[in-house]
């Protein structure tokens, strides 16, 4: 298998090693990385997930030569989505994406952990993650522009949104490399960290999380997400339900420990 998962208390580090390939995706590290966030998601006992390339390479995208033997009539036939959108869980139901994971919906944060490229579907499955930490020598970039291979991942969704139009297109229509330093500029990265250290910032990070209340954290992350094409009233309407449930299940409780002495002035060390 291409695909395994290290488990350290409730964070769970999924690692797609095809170092060979630069960690290319081919169909079948596409399935095992798709059924591994699905099992992740499914688990009441994981609470944040890293994403990490083994070998120095995030993903360098597509595996061209299976991308070459496609039926060109009507290439990838069998990941078409219903036209309905299914039943709008959290994308298990449907054909998961080219490179795997991009079509899921997540309850649950993943961070990426980047080395290397990052490039083409690579750069795609980088953006789909909540955020990104990358190393100083890791890059992103459209590099499947070079062959005509659109992007089919959600990255002409998420780059715009991220970055805004203007520089998205120029990103995407240019196909150049955007190494880290700039990434961190454009707001395409939230870390850079020295040469293989990715790894180690995005778990330590996905273990700050994993101390905090789920419900809470969960309720805030899903508001964050899905408010950001509603108009307000209804936005701030999806949001006090939202966060309503989490303050019954986390809040009080929470607001009694700090009553009782604990988390003052800031302090995030002692707050169980």
């Amino acid at each position: 298998m291409s695909v395994r998962i290290e488990k350290d208390g409730s964070v769970w580090t999924i690692i797609h090693s095809r170092p060979e390939a630069r960690n290319a995706m081919d169909p079948t590290s596409a399935d095992e990385v798709t059924a591994a966030f699905l099992e992740f998601d499914d688990d009441p006992s994981a609470s944040v997930a890293v994403f990490w390339g083994e070998g120095g390479s995030f993903c360098s995208g597509w595996d061209l030569k299976y991308v070459s033997t496609l039926d060109k009539q009507y290439p990838l036939k069998e990941l078409d989505i219903p036209q309905d959108g299914g039943n709008r869980g959290n994308g298990g139901d449907i054909p998961r994406g080219p490179l795997g994971p991009s079509r899921l919906e997540l309850d649950k944060p993943v961070i990426a952990a980047v080395s290397g490229p990052a490039v083409a579907g690579g750069m795609e499955l980088a953006l789909w993650c909540d955020f990104r930490v990358m190393e100083s020598t890791a890059y992103l970039g459209v590099y499947c522009r070079r062959w005509g291979v659109p992007l089919i991942d959600g990255g002409t969704i998420r780059l715009p949104r991220i970055v805004g139009q203007g520089r998205a297109l120029e990103i995407i229509l240019t196909g150049r490399q955007v190494m880290a330093e700039e990434c961190e500029r454009l707001g395409l990265c939230e870390y850079v960290v020295e040469e293989g250290g990715s790894r180690d910032k995005a778990e330590a990070l996905a273990a700050e999380i994993a101390r905090f209340p789920q419900t809470c954290v969960r309720a805030d992350r899903r508001s964050a997400i899905n408010h950001r094409d509603m108009n307000m009233r209804d936005a701030l309407i999806s949001e006090w339900y939202n966060g309503r449930e989490a303050l019954v299940k986390d809040g009080v409780d929470g607001a009694g420990r700090f009553s009782g002495g604990l988390g003052r002035h800031g302090d995030f060390k002692d707050i169980d």
